[in-house]
């Protein structure tokens, strides 16, 4: 239907028949009957005359025979009659029918993201409810040299590592959208883990692993994967996260990530993410970005794209990015500490000191003294 249903008043003031104001002034002012009000729910059900007025609201619908509405500034009330200052064109002050939307345009696609102002417009169509898409999403952590962090108080045992990138891995899947749950930890046993991962393909959409995908480590992961895969590729000329892959098992996929955070979030980026995107016929959503001064030289392999962890600060007007780490897949706290990333393209060995980068932002940029 046409939002607005009918044309409506866009100012406080009086509807007129914009031809009644034609020549008015200061000197020489329009004078109009006031023949009743229209107020939101409460229209005037008569029709304007020439020569005639209604008071109006903000919102109101606009009465049969005027087209223009004169604000309370312009006029001077008389006392059941309104002397007009100037004159008004058609449709002033007036928010047309379908101004906002019309009849058999398209609003929406299927696969947008609903944000706040997206339900205001579909309730201002009358709509209710919409059909929405939810992508289950299933994370599993492995590794024998891992805790949870409700199973230690302070530091873990000594070779043990709290599970940390279980909670950057749910967490994003939810900040998509998507009902993530996490299905718990394993020790390094293929068998184990290929019953883990049948059980959560036939209950989720998409699984992600985390640990048991490293060359020339523990891969039980990888071989679990293998075993069941219908599709699988393994080793991504990506830093970090070199060992991360994907693969489908049965039309779903499943993606295969290090159990160090920083790669697990890379891959997430390169794998989950679309993924997800491609399930619900959405699109990869703008990332802020921010060019800036690189403070030092960044030196990175070539033929490998580099996700360095860096904080952009202004400074003086101006806008400088500090590197952080290039390498150390395992260091969780550059993404807290810093606030972008630097995404090296293949082609290229690094950046100069003082060249203009562009970073991807994580987070606001904090002024400097």
């Amino acid at each position: 239907m046409d939002v607005p249903p009918f044309d409506r008043a866009a100012f406080d003031g009086y509807a007129v028949r914009s031809a009644d104001t034609l020549g008015a002034s200061r000197s020489n002012p329009v004078v109009l009957k006031v023949v009743g009000r229209s107020m939101p729910g409460s229209p005037f059900s008569g029709s304007i005359k020439e020569g005639e007025a209604v008071e109006i609201a903000t919102g109101a619908p606009l009465p049969e025979g005027a087209d223009a509405v004169v604000p309370y500034e312009e006029a001077a009330d008389r006392g059941g009659v309104i002397e007009v200052y100037r004159p008004v064109p058609r449709y002033y002050y007036v928010s047309r029918r379908g101004e906002d939307l019309s009849r058999g345009e398209l609003v929406l696609r299927a696969g947008t993201r609903l944000r706040p102002w997206d339900l205001g417009v579909l309730a201002s169509m009358g709509m209710s409810r919409v059909p929405v898409y939810r992508v289950r999403a299933a994370v599993i952590s492995t590794g024998d040299e891992l805790v949870e962090v409700d199973d230690v108080r302070g530091a873990p045992p000594p070779g043990k590592v709290v599970n940390s990138t279980r909670f950057a891995l749910v967490g994003l899947f939810r900040e998509m959208g998507a009902d993530a749950e996490y299905l718990g930890l394993l020790p390094d046993d293929e068998e184990a883990i290929r019953r883990a991962l049948e059980k959560a393909l036939g209950d989720f959409d998409i699984v992600a692993t985390t640990g048991g995908a490293s060359v020339g480590g523990p891969d039980a992961t990888h071989k679990a994967v293998s075993s069941i895969a219908d599709f699988y590729v393994r080793g991504i000329a990506v830093r970090p996260g070199r060992p991360n892959g994907a693969a489908v098992v049965g039309g779903k996929p499943v993606v295969v990530l290090s159990g160090f955070p920083v790669a697990a979030i890379v891959g997430f980026e390169l794998f989950a993410r679309p993924a997800v995107l491609k399930m619900v016929g959405g699109k990869p959503e703008p990332s802020p970005t921010v060019k800036g001064i690189l403070t030092r030289r960044i030196t990175t392999p070539i033929n490998v794209r580099t996700y360095a962890r860096v904080r952009a600060y202004a400074k003086g007007g101006r806008i400088y990015v500090e590197p952080l780490a290039v390498t150390g897949s395992g260091v969780l706290s550059t993404l807290t500490r810093g606030n972008a990333i630097l995404v090296v393209p293949e082609n290229r060995e690094g950046y100069d000191e003082g060249e203009e980068v562009e970073v991807q932002l994580l987070r606001g940029i904090e002024e400097e003294p």
